[in-house]
C-alpha cells in the first residue's frame, strides 16, 4: 500500500513535466497574419485574411494552428470565425493538444462548449498522455467541465498511457475536495466503472480509502 502511494505521489508531481504551453509573449509578439488576428480576437481580419486565401491550418513553431491560439487567448469570436472559414477543429498541436483540451484544462466550459459545438469531437486522444479532456478535467476538478463532456458524449472509460480513466485520475490526482467529489459524482452517476483498476490492479475504491478520502470512497461503494 505504502509503495502505491509513492508511486502515486510520483506521478502526481510529475504530471506537470507535459502541461500543455501556451504562446510565450515572444512568439505572440512575433505573429503575424492570422495567428496574430487569432490572439487579437480580430474576427475581420481573420474574414479578410481567409479569403484572400491563407493557410487556416498554418502552424506555429510548437504546432499550433490560430485556432489553438485562439483558444489559448479565450477568443471565442475568433474560433468561431477560424472555424466558418473552414479551419480543422480537430487538429492537435506539438504536444497533442486540441481546442476542446485547451479549453478543459483552462477552466473554460463555455469556450469548450463552442468548440464542440464548431466540430471539435469531446473523445478525441489527446496530451502527450494519451488522454482525453474528460481525464484532464477530471484531474483538475473542473465540474462544470467534466459535466458538460459528459453531455456531449465524452468517453467515460477511455484509458491513458499512465493506465487511468478520468475516474482514476480524480482520486489519485485530486485532493478529496468539493470538487473532486463533485466530479467523481458526475461520472459514477453517468455510468462510469468503477471497477477498472490501475496497472497494479489498485481500484478507484482502494486508493481513496488510502487517501482518507471518506466522502469519495461512499460515493464508490454505492455507485451514487
Amino acid at each position: 500500500m505504502l509503495r502505491m502511494i509513492l508511486v502515486c505521489g510520483l506521478l502526481a508531481t510529475t504530471s506537470t513535466v507535459h502541461a500543455q504551453t501556451a504562446p510565450s509573449p515572444a512568439e505572440i509578439a512575433a505573429y503575424d497574419g492570422l495567428h496574430r488576428a487569432a490572439q487579437n480576437g480580430n474576427v475581420d481580419e481573420i474574414n479578410r485574411l481567409a479569403k484572400a486565401g491563407a493557410p487556416l491550418d498554418g502552424r506555429d513553431r510548437n504546432g499550433r494552428t490560430p485556432a489553438h491560439v485562439a483558444a489559448f487567448a479565450a477568443q471565442a469570436g475568433a474560433l468561431r470565425a477560424l472555424a466558418r472559414a473552414g479551419a480543422d477543429m480537430n487538429a492537435l498541436d506539438a504536444q497533442a493538444y486540441d481546442v476542446v483540451t485547451i479549453a478543459a484544462v483552462a477552466d473554460n466550459p463555455e469556450l469548450m462548449s463552442l468548440a464542440i459545438e464548431l466540430g471539435n469531437d469531446p473523445g478525441l486522444t489527446t496530451s502527450p498522455y494519451r488522454g482525453t479532456a474528460l481525464i484532464a478535467a477530471a484531474h483538475l476538478g473542473h465540474v462544470e467541465v467534466v459535466r458538460r463532456l459528459i453531455a456531449a458524449g465524452a468517453p467515460l472509460d477511455h484509458v491513458n498511457n499512465l493506465g487511468w480513466t478520468a475516474l482514476m485520475e480524480a482520486v489519485v490526482l485530486g485532493d478529496g475536495g468539493p470538487n473532486h467529489r463533485q466530479v467523481v459524482r458526475l461520472l459514477v452517476e453517468a455510468g462510469a466503472d468503477r471497477s477498472i483498476a490501475d496497472r497494479d490492479g489498485v481500484t478507484p475504491l482502494a486508493h481513496a480509502r488510502a487517501r482518507g478520502y471518506t466522502e469519495i470512497a461512499s460515493l464508490l461503494e454505492k455507485g451514487r
